[in-house]
């Protein structure tokens, strides 16, 4: 018996939704990649601030390494340490410190739960992974908000001048790494959202409907009774 006309259509729209799907989800993979990558620099490099033509001394700053220039003989003096909470000049560099970090852990842990997809229910590790994005982007905001309110450390003034204070730079610069970290914000939460999104369409393959009324069960059901 050949299919009815109803059954092949849904068997089309099946095949393309799920071809579909694990297109948009080996994307959403490379891009989680990329962000969980692109955290870890964020997190390790200290090219968050840094000198102008216009500071007293050259040098830059990270969330917890930074490096600042001798006046008499130029070179640079880096101090700090993640595993040496003494070392940061600032709380507020602690703080944010803390914040990135864990934001860091939950992009490294998305991109580990990939493991899961061989165990799990797809749109269950979908969420799973979506959950971990969106709290990851959260982090990083506030990581971002409070860093600027340690420029005012004696560290950073010796730096920038003494104009320097919390949320003002005075004669130093803004770097590639803090623009980067604010960059992952907005990528994290387009990722979760796109993680969303595939959980529920992975909840949703098989549409009710496209079900054969009076017929034994789905499309396929019946195509294994024929």
């Amino acid at each position: 018996m050949d299919l009815l006309p109803a059954q092949e259509a849904a068997k089309i729209y099946h095949t393309n939704y799920v071809r579909n799907s694990r297109a948009i989800g080996a994307m959403w993979a490379v891009f989680t990649i990329t962000l969980a990558i692109i955290t870890i620099v964020v997190f390790i490099q200290p090219y968050w601030i840094g000198d102008s033509v216009n500071t007293p001394q050259a040098g830059y700053f990270g969330l917890f390494h930074y490096c600042i220039g001798n006046a008499i003989t130029s070179e640079l003096t880096c101090k700090g340490s993640v595993f040496d909470f003494n070392s940061i000049p600032s709380p507020a560099f602690r703080t944010a410190m803390f914040f990135v970090g864990t934001s860091m852990l939950l992009e490294v842990a998305t991109m580990v739960s990939f493991t899961l997809f061989f165990f799990c229910n797809a749109g269950s590790v979908y969420k799973i992974c979506a959950w971990m994005q969106l709290a990851a982007g959260v982090l990083m905001v506030m990581g971002c908000m409070i860093y600027p309110d340690g420029w005012n450390s004696e560290e950073v003034k010796r730096m920038c001048g003494q104009r320097t204070d919390k949320y003002s730079l005075g004669n130093c610069t803004i770097r590639w790494a803090y623009i980067l970290a604010i960059i992952s914000i907005l990528d994290a939460v387009l990722l979760a959202l796109l993680s969303f999104t595939l959980g529920n369409r992975q909840d949703s393959l098989l549409p009710d409907d496209f079900e054969v009324e009076g017929g034994e069960g789905s499309w396929w059901q019946q195509k294994q009774m024929l």
